[in-house]
């Protein structure tokens, strides 16, 4: 329907009530922890503390794939953080992201840990550390950190923009769903033209960029993002379909998705990852013991 209700912005905004929708009880205009909640910390140097959204499944998705290189310095330990439930709100996971947003990683091979935070950064963190996926230098490397950062910058659009007004809204209005509709199939018209021309975003090589866009737009032209796909006729993207398609086959990319992934269908989860071998002994309740307790 129209919004046929007009609103006058006040001249100051004053936070008074919950913003509706599916995530107002945990919206807020302040930053900060609400509670004092340590992390848990495994056996491994790299821990990372996510939730299988798309922006979360970037993270997992390379780590995998670094394993399945043979960089064993890439094993992990994925622990699930609830955002329904506000634990990106704990004393613990603010310390590694002051931002309280999934997904943190916390980097403890040196003598001093690192603290990585937003995913394109955590890409690119761990590209670099381990010399993989990101062309070393030159032309190559400046189109994948373009494309890494188109994602960063178009993704909003799409998830913030278009997936709230048209999936979470406490009520739908046809002008920011139209506004944010005609954006996304311009994205995805860009991304069509690109990969008409490429195998991967970047040209002919696998790279983070494509880990960086897979999750969300490999998805929603599959019509599993906000059930979405025939309200977009993503049908029309052929060239973004055959690229989601081919990186789907991806050995890593099918374990990648699984982890702190909490919905959906048990085969589908696996909770908390600490080990390879979680993934052949995987039950939607899989949960391994918890380390020291430190952030």
């Amino acid at each position: 329907m129209s919004n046929t209700t007009e609103y006058t912005p006040p001249k100051v905004w004053v936070w008074d009530q919950e913003s509706g929708g599916k995530f107002a009880s945990i919206n807020r205009p302040i930053a900060g922890a609400t509670l004092n909640k340590a992390l848990p910390v495994g056996r491994h140097p790299l821990q990372l503390y996510s939730l299988a959204t798309p922006n979360g499944v970037k993270v997992t998705v390379m780590l995998e794939e670094l394993l399945a290189l043979g960089h064993h310095g890439a094993e992990y330990d994925a622990w699930l953080i609830r955002i329904n439930d506000g634990d990106q709100f704990g004393s613990g996971f603010v310390g590694v992201n002051p931002n309280s947003k999934i997904p943190a990683l916390m980097d403890h091979s040196g003598e001093k840990p690192v603290r990585v935070f937003e995913s394109g950064a955590i890409l690119q963190y761990l590209a670099e550390k381990f010399g993989a996926f990101l062309p070393a230098s030159g032309a190559a490397r400046a189109e994948c950190l373009s494309w890494l950062f188109w994602q960063m910058g178009s993704a909003p659009f799409l998830g913030g923009g278009f997936g709230h007004f048209y999936a979470y809204a406490p009520a739908k209005f046809e002008y920011p769903i139209n506004r944010y509709a005609m954006e996304v199939k311009r994205q995805l018209d860009v991304l069509d033209r690109q990969l008409a021309e490429h195998r991967f975003l970047a040209g002919d090589d696998y790279t983070i960029a494509d880990m960086a866009v897979w999750p969300w737009y490999g998805t929603l032209v599959k019509g599993q993002l906000y059930e979405a796909g025939d309200f977009l006729s993503v049908q029309e993207y052929k060239h973004v379909l055959r690229w989601t398609d081919e990186i789907a086959q991806r050995p890593a990319v099918k374990r990648g998705r699984k982890v702190n992934r909490a919905w959906g269908e048990p085969s589908s989860q696996l909770h908390e990852r600490h080990d390879a071998s979680d993934f052949d002994t995987q039950t939607q309740d899989k949960i391994a013991p918890p380390g020291t307790g430190k952030a």
